[in-house]
């Protein structure tokens, strides 16, 4: 109980130990009071206060194996009675042996048998008490760690199935563009394959990162928009305007890739003539900002399946950061622009 309440031991043993001194001064004060000699007062308080010791020891060891509840906490009131009435009655026995001739102690001291039985039964009492509260507020400090790790947990397998989600969602694409150049071009087909091939290794190689620097993102996308010049050639152009000095900033890893993505679908449907897509990357206080920009046509429907990028990316950095003000996206005139911003911890 008291181990339990306190994280140093050390602590609790000298609680115990000063409730100890303070029954002993306490006692020997009342049998001072009532007329005993001092050197039988010091004998007698000394053994009672160790009874006391030794039950608040018990009561200590009993709730760390069991806890009463419900029908079974009258055992809160049986078990300290019995306890004080066995040792009131060894005090009793031992005193009277130790003391033999001291004939007017001992008429005194079975005149307070009975209140010494009840003093001592409430101590034990009150302390099984705190006994039953610490180990109460502890079951439901426990309980809502249990809570807080459920959560965690479930937090964690919903951003790794969101991870998860991205690679098949942009591996369905690509081979739907390699089985539309295996008869045309068979040679960009199989140069795509190979680039794919390399994709999907490096990210399994690091997938097991939550957090990667820019420059190795930086490198990452540099991968996925190889696959895609072979899917788009000359028409698709994306410019990296990006800092030294914010290259070793850190994100949670395949961020980027899903909004490049959806800026390169917006770009490229409904859009005949070269599309050129931008992306910045800059710090803002105590903030990664990354910017992507790509032109659109406003008066054709987007895509069909267009968005599933910016919801999932959304949906990672709330579960990460609890907060839903990390990603913008707007479109002014024929201008699409996301803007992601990425808290940097200390």
């Amino acid at each position: 109980m008291f181990s339990r309440a306190f994280s140093n031991p050390y602590i609790s043993k000298w609680i115990v130990q000063g409730a100890g001194i303070i029954w002993f001064l306490g006692t020997f004060g009342l049998l001072m009071y009532y007329g005993v000699g001092q050197a039988v007062a010091i004998v007698d308080a000394l053994i009672f206060a160790l009874f006391f010791i030794f039950g608040v020891n018990i009561i200590d060891q009993t709730f760390n194996f069991y806890v009463p509840s419900g029908r079974n906490n009258s055992m809160l009131l049986i078990f300290p009675l019995l306890f004080s009435l066995v040792a009131s009655y060894f005090h009793f026995q031992l005193l009277r042996w130790i003391f033999d001739e001291e004939s007017l102690y001992l008429v005194f001291l079975r005149e307070v048998f009975l209140l010494r039985w009840a003093v001592l039964g409430m101590a034990e009492i009150l302390v099984a008490l705190l006994a039953l509260a610490v180990s109460k507020l502890e079951e439901q400090k426990e309980i809502k760690n249990r809570e807080v790790m459920m959560h965690e947990l479930s937090r964690e397998a919903e951003l790794s199935q969101l991870r998860q989600q991205l690679q098949p969602h942009f591996l369905f694409n690509s081979l739907n563009s390699i089985s539309a150049l295996t008869i045309s071009q068979p040679q960009k087909a199989r140069e795509m394959v190979l680039q794919l091939s390399d994709f999907l290794r490096g990210t399994m190689e690091k997938d097991h990162q939550q957090w990667v620097s820019l420059e190795e993102e930086l490198t990452y996308l540099k991968m996925y928009l190889d696959i895609e010049h072979v899917r788009f050639g000359h028409r698709l152009e994306v410019v990296f305007d990006v800092t030294d000095e914010v290259k070793q900033l850190r994100l949670p890893q395949l961020l980027i890739q899903p909004l490049l993505e959806n800026a390169i679908k917006h770009g490229l449907y409904g859009i005949t003539e070269d599309v050129r897509i931008i992306l910045r990357a800059y710090k803002e206080q105590n903030y990664l900002m990354v910017q992507i920009e790509n032109p659109f046509d406003p008066e054709v429907a987007a895509p069909k399946g267009t968005g599933f990028g910016l919801s999932s990316v959304g949906r990672r950095l709330f579960l990460l950061f609890g907060r839903k003000d990390l990603l913008e996206s707007k479109a002014v005139e024929s201008v699409f622009t996301v803007i992601l911003k990425i808290p940097q911890h200390k």
